[in-house]
C-alpha cells in the first residue's frame, strides 16, 4: 500500500504481524500537564529533528508532555488495527496516506472535517488530502510526501548535446530518450511492471485505475484514456532493455544503473545514493528532473507517497492532538522537516522550502500533479494480487492491448469489491 525509497535510500513496506499496543495510562500527572502519546513511523524524522521539535512544542504548550514512540512499519497495519480497536489507543498516529481508508471505514478515527481550515486544508497535496478522506469526511491530516523523478546521467546527457532542463513534454523526454540510446547505453531503464508510473501516464491521459459508481467500484484499464497511457508506457519501455516481466526490484534498477550503461530510471530521488553506493565513480555524475507532462506547462502525474496523521476516537486527548498535528504541520515545521528529510512539505505553497535539495525540488513539482490509488479499503486486495502487472506484461510481450485491458478490469472489479 505504501511505498518509500527517499534520500536515505531505505525501502518501507507494509506487512501484517501483530504487535502489542502502547498504553497511555500514564497519559494525565498530577499537576495538570497531559501528555499526548504519539506514533511516528521509522525514519519519518530524525533524532534530532524530534529532540528540536518536542522541546519547541513543549515550551508553547506548557501544559502538554510529548512522547513520541518510534513504530516499525513492518506489520503496522495489524499493529494500529489492534490500537483503534482498544481503550488504550495512542493520540496521534502516522500511517500510510493510502492506508487510512481502511482504518476510517472500521470507526476507529476520528472525523477532522471541521478542523481542516484551522490545519491549513486549502492547499494540501491532493495525493495526500484525497486518499486521507473517506466518504466524504476527513480523517488523515497530510504530513509528508514523496514521489518519483527521472534519475538521469548528466555526464551522458552531455555527450549527446541534451540539457535535461528543456525536457517539459513527453515528446520531448522520447526525443532525448531516443538520441541517449545508442553506442550500448540504455536510453533509459524501465522493466515492464512499474505499475506507479503507468498510473502516472494513465491520469496524464485523464483516466484512472478504478471508477466508482453508485457504491460499486470497477477497473478502468479498458477506457480509451487508460489504453493511451499504456501506449505511452510501451513506446517509452522500448527504448531501453528492462525486462517485460518484473518490475524496478527484480533485479534492483539501482543496481542496473550503476552498472554505468543506463541514462535515466525513474525512482525516487534516495535511488541516487544507493547508485552512487554501488558505484562511486558515479558521484557527482546524477541528477533529477520531474517526470515530464503532456505540455509544457504541466509536469506529468505521479503516485504520491507519503503519511497523513490520525487521531483515534479511542483517544485520550483528542484536542492536544490536534494541537499536536498543527503545529507539526504548519509552516514552521513543515519546511524544517522537508530540509532535515529530503520530503516534500504537505502543501504546495511550501515547494520553495526543499529549493536547495535537487532531488526534494524535482519531487515537489511533480508533488503538484500527485495523486493516489483509489480511495477504497478494496483496493488492498488489488495490490495483494496485482493484476496490473500481468496487464503489463502481456500487452509488452505481444497481447491485444484492448483484450488485456478488459481482462484485467474484469479482475480488479472483482478485486475491490471482494476485498470491500
Amino acid at each position: 500500500m505504501k511505498y518509500r525509497l527517499l534520500a536515505g535510500g531505505s525501502v518501507l513496506v507494509m506487512a501484517a504481524a501483530l504487535s502489542a499496543c502502547s498504553s497511555p495510562s500514564d497519559s494525565a500527572s498530577g499537576d495538570g500537564r497531559t501528555t499526548v502519546d504519539v506514533w511516528l513511523m521509522r525514519d519519518s524524522v530524525s533524532d534530532t529533528f524530534q529532540k528540536e521539535f518536542t522541546a519547541d512544542f513543549e515550551k508553547r504548550h506548557p501544559k502538554i508532555d510529548v512522547k513520541i514512540q518510534i513504530q516499525e512499519w513492518d506489520g503496522i497495519g495489524q499493529k494500529i488495527t489492534a490500537a483503534l480497536a482498544s481503550n488504550d489507543a495512542p493520540d496521534v498516529i502516522e500511517a500510510g496516506n493510502t492506508q487510512v481508508a481502511q482504518f476510517a471505514e472500521s470507526g476507529g478515527l476520528l472525523d477532522l472535517s471541521d478542523r481542516k481550515d484551522e490545519l491549513n486544508g486549502a492547499d494540501w497535496l491532493s495525493g495526500l488530502a484525497e486518499p486521507g478522506a473517506y466518504e466524504g469526511k476527513q480523517y488523515g491530516i497530510p504530513y509528508y510526501a514523496a514521489n518519483r523523478v527521472v534519475i538521469y546521467r548528466t555526464d551522458l546527457f552531455e555527450k549527446a548535446g541534451i540539457d535535461a532542463k528543456e525536457i517539459k513534454t513527453r515528446d520531448q523526454w522520447v526525443d532525448a530518450t531516443t538520441r541517449l540510446n545508442q553506442g550500448g547505453t540504455q536510453g533509459i531503464y524501465l522493466p515492464g511492471q512499474m505499475w506507479y508510473a503507468l498510473a502516472g501516464f494513465i491520469w496524464d491521459e485523464g483516466g484512472d485505475l478504478a471508477t466508482e459508481s453508485g457504491g460499486k467500484w470497477s477497473g478502468a484499464l479498458d477506457t480509451p484514456e487508460a489504453l493511451r497511457g499504456m501506449a505511452f508506457y510501451e513506446q517509452l519501455q522500448a527504448l531501453g532493455k528492462g525486462p517485460k516481466d518484473s518490475d524496478e526490484d527484480d533485479p534492483p534498477q539501482a543496481e542496473v544503473m550503476a552498472q554505468g550503461k543506463v541514462a535515466q530510471v525513474i525512482s525516487t530521488p534516495g535511488g541516487a545514493n544507493v547508485i552512487v553506493e554501488k558505484n562511486p565513480e558515479l558521484k557527482g555524475k546524477l541528477a533529477f528532473f520531474p517526470i515530464p507532462g503532456k505540455t509544457a506547462d504541466t509536469p506529468g502525474s505521479v503516485f504520491t507517497g507519503g503519511s497523513d496523521l490520525v487521531v483515534p476516537a479511542a483517544a485520550a486527548h483528542p484536542d492536544e492532538a490536534v494541537t499536536f498535528i498543527k503545529e507539526l504541520t504548519g509552516d514552521t515545521w513543515q519546511k524544517k522537516l522537508a530540509v532535515a528529510m529530503s520530503y516534500v512539505p504537505n502543501r504546495t505553497s511550501l515547494a520553495s522550502a526543499v529549493a536547495g535539495d535537487p532531488g526534494a525540488a524535482a519531487m515537489a513539482v511533480g508533488a503538484a500533479e500527485g495523486h493516489a490509488t483509489p480511495n477504497t479499503p478494496g483496493w488492498a486486495a488489488v495490490e495483494a494480487e496485482n493484476p496490473i502487472k500481468d496487464y503489463m506484461t502481456a500487452v509488452l510481450t505481444g497481447g491485444d492491448p484492448a483484450k488485456e485491458a478488459a481482462k484485467a478490469s474484469q479482475d480488479i472489479t472483482r478485486a475491490m469489491n471482494a476485498g470491500s
